[in-house]
């Protein structure tokens, strides 16, 4: 329609309404020529006819968005009665596998559910959700980074904040999932359920906050153990006693197919890691060849690496402080040592359709694949089976005591999380770990398909910037590896993955599938302004970009404030990393202060908020006096609440301000952007 308005538009540019009541075409001096239509005015007219002829007869068809438009028909279509939908903000998937169960669950209630992800709706039709009797909306809404929704719930975070819809008669309820290391715990979660219910919404059963520094998952189980009952008694509904564990998706094994038919790792278009067209996303990520890949450390049974990946061709832009996504390949002789306990044929085409022909989600993973490309590149292995897949696998115990073992350690019962806290967190069993020790367990290997959660992307600091290095992004990372209780070794997948990805000097270049994630760690505005830079360990990557920029531009000739850095490192002489690098900027004038901490190089261990204390004049001075921005990155656990401390310590020693003062006087230069981090736990 705007294609029909607009063409309209252009045509009544050059008419005219004489008094005669009468269209006539003008030239461009205004006065009326001979014919009424010249050949030149032909020969447009045809063209745009001819356009506009090809766009409505061969245009892309798009696919349509489901939008809550549809949904009311969706839901309730042929005795559906869907009426529980769980949208979920996740950024690593466990919201939407919480989203999942809820859903799950509800048919034990005689309730229909569905998970939904609200990028793919448009939430400003929330309302009409209560069109639909008994029915009720739950939000699963991690928080990620400084309290921020979610890349897939932004919009829905930016509708709630900007409308003012009247959501009178919208049953809901919210769980947040967070951690207390940061600064804005569960401040997504927190946002949604107290704006719907300042919009109208009724408030079903009350928030809850999961905290994944303790348990996230048994804060979940606590939760949903109360929501439930309340459920129930809101809607006036009982327990079916319908089992939980009920198939979502069926097996289609596929005999006789094409192969150029199946999936191959791809996460989203088939063919896309061979055809490549960007834009590149988490749908879509590009091929970056590998160009170097180096070891930082000197010394010491650790691996620190430096990755360049190749994206010259790739037209993918970043910033100094942005992240770089990459969607690692599980350990193929895990994989094998799967099938092999499982006894199937892992190159067995297959597909896992949902039961629900209704239901937007048509498989858990691209379907057709192989379940060796499943246990590859869609289900995470490596990690420890949560609670809710030792349930459903019990059944396949055939050993009393094993299933017992199993479906005591899925219940919530005190002697249950003592076990499953015992036998699968603390001696850190993935799930070939599980089947190794529970001889009995043999599963259908399509239901371990549909039980196990997706494997996700790795993000990772940027350590390189795009004025200096636009054709490339950097990466600063520790491999991990390490001995379990149980005398496994416990291998990080997206670490060891690209530790391998050598670079040879037959010209074959090992590629790895990424995309850009943008952040808000950003440089200054003005680069007169000075930076205090606290990077210990592998938390120096996004400075390495800062300094490079802050380099680039006093080659610019641009007026560069003071770049100081505190780095931290155990010793010297085996794993101060970019020594070289750093020592150099610092001779040259970028750096003006390099201060590190060896933590171990003497009896008493220094870390950097000592170097910190040590300097508490000159910081003052710079924070308060010389508007200097603070930046944070590394762990959030310990070391970033101990610099946390330290600024805190030195306003009150040089600033002269109260504990309680001090507290609010950095939390506002959070808020003005001045004190920013890049920390995880």
């Amino acid at each position: 329609m705007k294609t029909i308005c607009f063409f309209r538009h252009i045509c009544s540019l050059n008419y005219v309404k004489m008094e005669d009541g009468e269209s006539q075409l003008l030239s461009d001096e205004g006065q009326t020529p001979e014919p009424l239509l010249g050949s030149l005015d032909i020969f447009i007219f045809s063209l745009i006819a001819g356009l506009l002829i090809y766009w409505f007869l061969f245009r892309k068809k798009t696919e349509p968005v489901l939008d809550f438009k549809t949904f009311p028909a969706l839901v309730m279509g042929s005795n559906i009665n869907r009426n529980v939908v769980v949208f979920y903000g996740s950024q690593t998937g466990t919201a939407e596998e919480f989203a999942n169960r809820l859903a799950k669950d509800a048919h034990r209630y005689g309730m229909k559910g569905m998970a939904a992800d609200p990028e793919e709706y448009d939430m400003s039709e929330l309302s009409r959700l209560k069109e639909i009797p008994n029915s009720m909306a739950v939000f699963c809404m991690a928080t990620y980074g400084e309290g921020d929704p979610t890349d897939n719930a932004q919009e829905f975070y930016d509708w709630m904040q900007g409308t003012d819809d009247d959501l009178e008669g919208v049953n809901f309820a919210v769980f947040g999932l967070g951690n207390k290391t940061y600064e804005h715990f569960n401040a997504t979660g927190k946002y949604t359920d107290k704006r719907l219910a300042e919009l109208g919404g009724k408030r079903v059963f009350d928030l809850g906050l999961g905290d994944d520094d303790s348990n996230l998952e048994e804060d979940f189980i606590s939760w949903k153990e109360q929501f439930w009952p309340a459920v129930c008694e809101f809607f006036g509904v009982e327990a079916t006693g319908e089992d939980s564990s009920i198939r979502q998706f069926e097996l289609v094994v596929h005999n006789d197919i094409n192969m150029n038919q199946v999936y191959t790792g791809e996460m989203g278009r088939l063919k896309s890691f061979q055809t490549q067209k960007p834009p590149f996303d988490s749908k879509n990520p590009f091929l970056a060849p590998v160009s170097v890949n180096r070891k930082l450390n000197k010394g010491g049974n650790r691996h620190l690496m430096h990755i360049e990946l190749d994206i010259m061709d790739s037209k993918i832009r970043y910033d100094a402080g942005d992240h770089v996504a990459v969607y690692p390949i599980n350990d193929a002789v895990v994989v094998s040592r799967i099938g092999e306990r499982l006894g199937v044929d892992l190159d067995t085409a297959i597909s896992l359709k949902n039961l629900d022909e209704e239901c937007n989600k048509k498989h858990p993973f691209p379907c057709p694949t192989t379940y060796r490309t499943a246990l590859s590149h869609y289900l995470d292995i490596n990690n420890k089976p949560r609670k809710n897949v030792l349930y459903d696998l019990a059944q396949y115990a055939s050993d009393p005591q094993e299933q017992e073992n199993m479906r005591k350690m899925a219940s919530a019962s005190p002697e249950g999380k003592a076990l499953y806290q015992s036998w699968v967190l603390d001696s850190e069993r993935n799930i070939l770990a599980i089947l190794e020790d529970l001889p009995s367990l043999n599963p259908p290997i399509d239901h371990l398909c549909e039980l196990l959660p997706r494997l996700q992307a790795r993000y990772y600091s940027i350590a390189s910037s795009s004025k200096v290095h636009p054709n490339s992004i950097h990466i600063c990372a520790v491999v991990i590896e390490y001995t379990t209780e149980t005398g496994r070794v416990y291998k990080g997948v997206a670490t060891n993955w690209l530790k391998n990805k050598e670079v040879t000097e037959n010209g074959h270049k090992h590629t790895v599938p990424m995309y850009v994630r943008r952040s808000q760690f950003r440089l200054p505005f003005k680069p007169s302004n000075p930076v205090i830079m606290i990077g210990p360990g592998t938390g120096i990557a996004p400075f390495m970009g800062f300094i490079q920029e802050r380099a680039w531009q006093k080659e610019q000739g641009k007026d560069v404030g003071e770049t100081i850095l505190y780095f931290g490192c155990r010793h010297k002489n085996e794993d101060f990393l970019y020594q070289q690098e750093l020592e150099e900027f610092e001779r040259v004038g970028v750096l003006t202060q390099l201060n590190i901490a060896f933590s171990r190089d003497q009896e008493r261990k220094i870390y950097v908020q000592h170097l910190l204390k040590k300097n508490k004049e000159q910081l003052w001075k710079l924070i308060h006096s010389n508007n200097a921005h603070i930046y944070v990155c590394g762990d959030a656990r310990n070391m970033a609440r101990d610099v946390h401390t330290a600024f805190y310590e030195i306003a009150e020693e040089v600033g002269g301000l109260t504990h309680t003062q001090a507290v609010d006087y950095f939390k506002k230069l959070m808020t003005k952007g001045r004190y920013s981090q890049d920390v995880w736990s």
